[in-house]
């Protein structure tokens, strides 16, 4: 920021006085200060970009300034015609053209894709990106699987990701800010943990509002897979065919089956909604709905199973009483 205000500060002062040689203070200050913001703006739009994305656009800039010349070479030879006007018209076109049309391919750019595609390699040995989102950190049961091995690397969690965790972390709600400081604890442990991979993105979309829109934006260009425990952003994942890696639909899945008139003993903790039944819960954290259980509130009891529900949250399991 000081940086920034000295800039500004001595474009002024070389403004006033090239404008006080001219006859023109006032109109030399107003020029260095538009200078200076246009300076500034560019530079904060510079920092924001990723590495593709500048290269895109310098290319893109450069290649429309080349077709400018190109055009304008033949047209600045038909008699009567203000070459200089026609420059600053066709440069301006073509070159903000290419910079748009460059900004845009360099945003898009997967190195990954282009590899693929020119050796021919699209089934085994293709490294898969898990792009990993702050639910699924603050959450933690990730670094548990990776260290089964079950999974392995690449991850890779984006700077924004990064920024989210810290604003969490930073937050004067103490759960709230327990939770992103656990999140961050849970990557450093994925980072330290022996065979994973975890790398940090530096890309960036500002044209796009949301974390989870920039995670699908960047799951697309690296042709990754999003890995999350949002029930939301895992269904707008499969609306935009971008693929999930869900950690609840894994522990769902993993429950060990429970079929019909199986028995189990569990301890009644609480009522259930509908009269006289009583909730008890599995060790996974199944929830069992125990007819005529609320009078045993408070006791371990035998039940049998009557019905299993599946649903999106996870299993429910119907039981009654067995005496």
């Amino acid at each position: 920021m000081g940086l920034r205000i000295g800039f500004v500060i001595v474009a002024s002062i070389i403004g006033l006085v090239a404008g006080e040689l001219n006859g023109r203070m006032w109109l030399g200050l107003l020029l260095a200060l538009c200078a200076s913001a246009a300076a500034i703006n560019l530079e904060i739009m510079i920092g924001r970009l990723s590495v593709w994305a500048f290269i895109g656009s310098t290319a893109g800039l450069a290649l429309g300034s080349l077709a400018a010349w190109l055009v304008g070479f033949p047209l600045a030879a038909i008699p009567e015609t203000d070459s200089l006007y026609l420059d600053i018209i066709l440069y301006l076109l073509f070159g903000y053209s290419g910079l748009a049309i460059g900004l845009a391919r360099g945003r898009n750019f997967s190195l990954s894709r282009y590899v693929r595609l020119l050796t021919g390699r699209t089934g085994a040995g293709v490294e898969m990106l898990k792009i990993v989102d702050s639910s699924s950190l603050i959450d933690g049961r990730i670094a548990d699987v990776c260290e089964t091995g079950f999974i392995d690397g690449p991850f890779v969690v984006p700077r924004f990701v990064l920024h989210e965790l810290q604003l969490v972390a930073d937050s004067f709600d103490p759960l709230r800010r327990a939770r992103g400081r656990h999140g961050l604890d849970i990557l450093q442990r994925m980072r330290n943990l022996a065979g994973i991979d975890v790398r940090i993105a530096e890309e960036d979309y500002p044209g796009i509002t949301g974390v989870d829109n920039k995670l699908v934006a960047l799951a697309k260009s690296m042709h990754g897979k999003v890995l999350t425990n949002d029930f939301n952003l895992g269904k707008v994942c499969e609306v935009q065919d971008v693929p999930v890696l869900n950690v609840n639909v894994l522990a769902n899945a993993l429950r060990p089956a429970t079929i019909q008139g199986e028995t189990m003993r569990v301890a009644i903790v609480k009522e259930g909604r509908e009269a006289a039944q009583g909730v008890a819960y599995m060790d996974d954290g199944t929830m069992v709905v125990v007819e005529n259980g609320r009078e045993r509130m408070g006791r371990t009891v035998d039940v049998s199973v009557t019905s299993v529900i599946q649903t999106a949250a996870g299993r429910m399991i119907f039981a009654k009483l067995r005496d």
